[in-house]
């Protein structure tokens, strides 16, 4: 059983200058993904998009300027609901057996779900609505994880307009109701929009109960196919034309000016893969402009229904006690979604149910400013996400914390809320201990040095952060080091100059990698 230390931790949580009085119950927790966005694909961080919600969010309350995910959709969902690095509770790749406990690819029984523990433990109702991408398994779906009400999708991706195949391999789109699968055959209802409803409907069904809450609520925006509502797309067509080399510095200048970054962290040149927008025809640079709509169309969509959330906690009296988080599950993603042999093609009009496409270098490039690469990389651009702390009256409205952060943090974090402790057994299964750290002292304004160390892993990309330095490499590549503090662009390689620090963040990475289970990814391959 969990040692319950709940109203010693809410008062302490709540009390002092900045936070006011404690409440009559338990904070209600809401935590809201965002899928494949970029660092700078939010207005509070850099871009052009209208964000007005997210940004009313970071304005109200807290950024977090050096926060981490895991890389890609699956680790991270991991690592977020589990307080777990990745491999740890099993899910080190994607949803498919690797050959290893570490790459089984489903929730293993060594770990347990932030709603498992505040459901049980803490008496709070729980609430998903979403990608859950963690998981094909009984076991492992979100009904059997400690999910009261949940609306599921259990895909890397899906049609926004419906639940037909992406692929031609015969797999199919897994919706799920609770326990039950579902088809979405209504074109007429969007993703994102059947996401926020089914939230707010479970919200409205609890309304009247004394409870607390847990929602997760992970929006599939904007993982591709890239398609939006015709009204959304044309909020933006034509506001790309200038080109993808004048919009990253633009958002570097803005993050800048908003202290998102430090002025010594240089803007690196174009991705080498990207051509120079000046040497596109008209006729590419309108497609190109096309794809960007439709892109910041479902960021703008996912704004507005997290808006619709917001409302909704207000109408119901519920705003005052309740703790919003948001993050992305990744950086932006490169994927060309045309290159990919098991993806159907599909050439209808651009952003439509007909259209399966993706946004591509170029502008992921964009969405990752001032970072270098990608999702499914562990250089900053496939690793840092934006962390926003929202909870009126407690956390301090406009205030910044540049200490590292994880995902793994954030179950330590709902836990100390909720106030109980994370067990070493859960329903007779012996729990890993956890990997996150509690953030309650960066939302309180208290002194925060955030992660000592944190590691990465993903199909052979790999990274060291401790302190200032970071030793990353790609698949196959050497370690590269830099210092962050001076140059989170990653543009100096410092591998050279500074060897011992090379083998000694090199030893600690293998250490963390031998204790989490990684496994050579060029043998993985091949099963």
């Amino acid at each position: 059983m969990i040692k319950h230390i709940g109203y010693l931790l809410v008062a302490i949580f709540c009390t002092g200058p900045v936070f006011g009085q404690a409440p009559k119950q338990k904070p209600n927790i809401v935590v809201i993904l965002a899928d494949d966005m970029g660092f700078s694909d939010i207005g509070c961080f850099g871009s052009e998009i209208s964000t007005p919600n997210i940004d009313r969010l970071a304005r109200e309350g807290l950024k977090m300027t050096q926060f981490y995910n895991a890389g890609r959709c699956c680790p991270s969902r991991a690592a977020l609901l589990t307080g777990l690095y990745p491999h740890q509770a099993g899910v080190g790749d994607m949803v498919k057996y690797k050959g290893s406990p570490a790459y089984q690819g489903y929730l293993n029984d060594h770990s347990a779900t932030i709603a498992e523990l505040l459901k049980d433990e803490a008496g709070y109702n729980t609430i998903v609505s979403g990608k859950w991408h963690v998981g094909l398994q009984q076991s492992a779906l979100a009904y059997n994880r400690g999910f009261d009400q949940s609306f599921t999708m259990l895909n890397n991706g899906s049609s926004y307009f419906n639940s037909a195949p992406l692929y031609n391999d015969g797999s199919k789109i897994t919706f799920m109701l609770n326990d039950k699968e579902i088809t979405r055959s209504d074109t007429s209802k969007y993703l994102t929009q059947a996401i926020t409803d089914f939230a707010i409907k479970s919200l409205n069904e609890i309304k009247n109960q004394q409870k607390p809450f847990f929602m997760y609520v992970a929006y599939n925006a904007p993982h591709w196919p890239i398609q939006a509502l015709p009204q959304d797309i044309a909020k933006f067509k034509g506001q790309y034309l200038k080109g993808w080399d004048v919009l990253r510095k633009k958002r570097y200048e803005k993050q800048l000016a908003a202290g998102i970054i430090k002025k010594q962290w240089q803007l690196p040149a174009r991705d080498k893969r990207a051509p120079a927008w000046d040497s596109l025809s008209p006729e590419e640079k309108d497609k190109w402009d096309t794809r960007k709509a439709i892109y910041a169309a479902m960021v703008y969509r996912m704004d507005a229904c997290i808006g619709e959330i917001l409302a909704k906690l207000k109408q119901l009296g519920k705003d005052k006690n309740t703790i919003i988080l948001f993050a992305s599950d990744n950086g932006g993603s490169a994927d060309e979604v045309k290159s990919l042999s098991t993806v159907i093609q599909k050439d209808g009009t651009p952003g439509s149910v007909n259209s399966i496409d993706s946004y591509e270098i170029p502008w992921a490039n964009v969405s990752n400013t001032p970072f270098k690469l990608f999702k499914r990389n562990t250089h900053e651009g496939g690793i840092a996400t934006p962390l926003i702390a929202w909870y009126p009256g407690h956390i301090k409205a406009g205030s910044s914390n540049s200490s590292p952060g994880h995902l793994i943090d954030l179950m330590p974090t709902c836990l100390d809320i909720a106030g109980i402790s994370y067990p070493t057994q859960f329903k007779n299964r012996q729990l890993t201990p956890l990997a996150g750290i509690s953030l309650l002292d960066a939302f309180k304004g208290k002194s925060y040095i955030g992660n000592k160390t944190l590691f990465w892993e993903h199909e052979g990309s790999r990274a060291i952060r401790k302190g200032q330095w970071k030793l990353v490499a790609e698949i196959g590549e050497p370690w590269e080091l830099y210092d962050l503090k001076a140059d989170r662009s990653e543009i100096n390689n410092l591998a050279a100059k500074y060897p011992d620090k090379v083998k000694a963040l090199e030893a600690e990475y293998l250490a963390w990698a031998k204790k989490v289970g990684v496994v050579d990814w060029n043998t993985i391959k091949a099963l």
